[in-house]
């Protein structure tokens, strides 16, 4: 079997949103970061800059589309159409966080199916291949026409809670639409599962929470995939303390935190949230409370996979 040089076969390159996960990521493969410079004029318009040569390489371009999510998705749009006016081999989007995978269906007239859109636009503007993790809506793997690779991170955080040896534990789903989630995880874990039951429009700022499940006086880990505002999951927390729970744990694999996210964890009864550095998060929004967990690994794995014609299929388990 031929040998392979990742350093002379291909090239990883990293925009503004999260340059920390992309180090780490050439740090595991052993390559280094491929040099590139990134301009924002005074009227908002965006020049990027490849500074060596991407002839006939595999490239890789890691750069997740959380906030600000236009100027991040315009940043990957731009080098992508650079590499390939620059005869890129093969152009390989590594996107941790693929953001607008919540407007993945029309829930009312007239409304965008945004995700579908944002997939149109990468195909056309040339990428060859996408991987992912844990995307909100796992349909939008169909609407690319392209190969997606959609890396779970259930196993991340999974791991670091089985060698914390919590006793009594009950994995809680923050919402009827999360259980599948909860169940996958609660099965790594060998726990049982609860579900938080929410009664009223979304738009209430303080709904009827009820639990569906057995949690008093156990340790419960409130699971979902993003942590955006904090409400839902501060207001969970709280529904679970009402009804008896010892300890409480919260874990996701996005933290976006917008707005005043880390105010409503700090103000909670989570004794720990637990992330992965899907989304950068800097340290105005950093909490006491939080746990960061790398996906770098993983993406390493699935990125040296990939490139080696080898099977991925391994890293879509939990």
């Amino acid at each position: 079997m031929a040998s392979h040089n990742l350093k002379e076969e291909m090239k990883l390159f990293s925009l503004s949103s999260n340059k920390s996960l992309a180090k780490k990521i050439a740090n595991n493969l052993g390559v280094e970061l491929g040099k590139c410079s990134i301009k924002t004029f005074s009227d908002g318009e965006i020049q990027i800059n490849i500074e060596e040569s991407v002839r006939g390489f595999d490239t890789y371009i890691v750069q997740s589309t959380n906030d600000p999510s236009d100027q991040h998705i315009m940043e990957l749009l731009i080098l992508l159409d650079a590499f390939r006016r620059a005869s890129a081999k093969t152009i390989n989007l590594v996107i941790p966080y693929y953001g607008y995978a919540r407007q993945d269906r029309k829930t009312k007239s007239r409304e965008p199916i945004t995700a579908k859109l944002i997939s149109d636009v990468i195909e056309k503007a040339g990428a060859d291949r996408v991987i992912v993790m844990d995307l909100h809506a796992t349909q939008v793997q169909g609407f690319f026409h392209i190969p997606v690779d959609h890396l779970n991170g259930l196993s991340i955080l999974a791991s670091y809670f089985i060698k914390k040896e919590l006793e009594d534990v009950v994995v809680v789903a923050p919402d009827h639409g999360s259980v599948k989630r909860a169940r996958q995880f609660a099965d790594i874990i060998h726990a049982p599962i609860a579900i938080l039951d929410r009664r009223g429009p979304r738009e209430v700022d303080h709904p009827l929470l009820s639990v569906v499940g057995d949690i008093k006086d156990k340790t419960v880990i409130l699971l979902d995939d993003i942590i955006d505002t904090g409400r839902r999951v501060s207001m969970g927390a709280k529904a679970l303390q009402d009804n008896g729970a010892k300890d409480i744990y919260a874990a996701c694999t996005h933290p976006v935190l917008s707005g005043i996210a880390t105010q409503n964890i700090d103000e909670s009864p989570i004794k720990e949230m637990v992330v992965t550095d899907t989304v950068f998060i800097p340290q105005e929004k950093w909490s006491e409370k939080m746990t960061l967990l790398s996906t770098a690994p993983l993406f390493s794995d699935a990125i040296k996979r990939v490139h080696l014609d080898k099977p991925v299929s391994s890293l879509f388990n939990y």
